[in-house]
């Protein structure tokens, strides 16, 4: 049934299932899709530390969790796929949540016969030999391949995500703000970014459409940045000459291979590890194709300002600019 069909029959435009609303992009991703007047709900595996709007109607469980699953998705005209594992002990841990959990969440969904699926990828996708997140979220991607003949479905891939709130690329910008900026990284290297407000348009509006297939997102910069350029706007933004000094990829494997040695003893997800090395190193994490049409994006500039802003309004720089 076309999902205009359901927004004449019902008061609230869809109902909307969401899994990996609390991490930093699905709160995000609730607060576009809540001023759009749906009825939510989403799947968490501790409610009391949910911290998601009263309004939003709460199932206990996980992915792995195919009661839980069916109760979160019984009615639901769009499930909005965000959780996922971006760091792991080992390789089995990464496609156990992006391959073995993507396949446990289609699979619900065609049993209650929701009729629209937004799957959040990753750029890192479109590169599957260089990490095992990537090949297992381009393996998650492969599984809902098969589902596309009875599902309308359209796959998400972002870039790198920052905005307030975000730990992940916080190391990244503090170094930018610094005069001289010690990056991980290849002064050639090009890639794409997308502030995480743009990102959860993006998802809001795919929940409301009819697009299939892939998408890569961008922040509708024509070829993406480079850490010269990010570099010059940061100058620019903190007022001081901001110098980029990139960091031998050896040294940093050699480091990350270490860590990954305490981490598998441990049994706790390295913050480093020489997947993510790779990653950083790669020459091309430009978003390619047309993309998603989005008005009035946030450029890094405004987006880093902002950024750094809330940074330090809440404690996680400095509350003042280093000169």
């Amino acid at each position: 049934m076309p999902l205009n069909f359901w927004r004449l029959l019902n008061r609230k435009l869809m109902k909307i299932a969401l899994t990996g609303a609390t991490g930093f992009v699905g709160r995000a991703v609730v607060s576009a899709l809540a001023s759009g007047e749906h009825d939510l709900s989403a799947l968490v595996r501790n409610i009391g530390k949910a911290r998601l709007p009263a309004d939003v109607a709460v199932a206990r469980g996980d992915l792995e969790n195919a009661r839980s699953l069916d109760g979160l998705l019984r009615d639901v005209d769009v499930v909005v796929h965000i959780a996922g594992v971006i760091r792991a002990v080992s390789r089995a841990g990464y496609f156990t949540a992006n391959e073995s959990g993507t396949r446990s969440v289609a699979e619900a969904a065609l049993r209650n016969r929701v009729k629209r699926f937004v799957h959040i990828s990753s750029l890192s996708a479109r590169e599957p030999q260089l990490s095992a997140y990537g090949a297992s979220k381009r393996a998650g991607e492969q599984v809902l391949g098969k589902f596309m003949d009875r599902m309308s479905i359209v796959i998400l891939r972002p870039p790198a995500v920052y905005g307030p709130g975000d730990r992940a690329t916080l190391p990244l910008l503090k170094a930018l703000t610094r005069r001289y900026a010690v990056l991980p990284g290849r002064a050639d290297a090009r890639f794409s970014l997308i502030h995480v407000g743009d990102l959860a348009r993006v998802i809001a509006e795919a929940a409301a459409n009819n697009a299939t297939g892939i998408f890569e997102l961008d922040d509708g910069k024509p070829g993406g940045y480079d850490w010269r350029e990010l570099g010059r706007l940061a100058s620019q933004i903190e007022q001081k000459t901001i110098t980029p000094i990139f960091l031998v990829k050896p040294v940093l494997m050699a480091l990350a291979a270490s860590v990954e040695v305490f981490s598998k003893m441990a049994q706790k997800p390295a913050m480093i590890s020489r997947d993510k090395i790779h990653e950083l190193y790669h020459p091309d994490w430009v978003a390619h194709g047309s993309g998603w049409p989005l008005q009035n994006p946030v450029g890094f500039a405004e987006g880093f300002a902002a950024t750094l802003n809330w940074y330090r309004q809440n404690g996680w720089l400095p509350s003042t600019r280093t000169l």
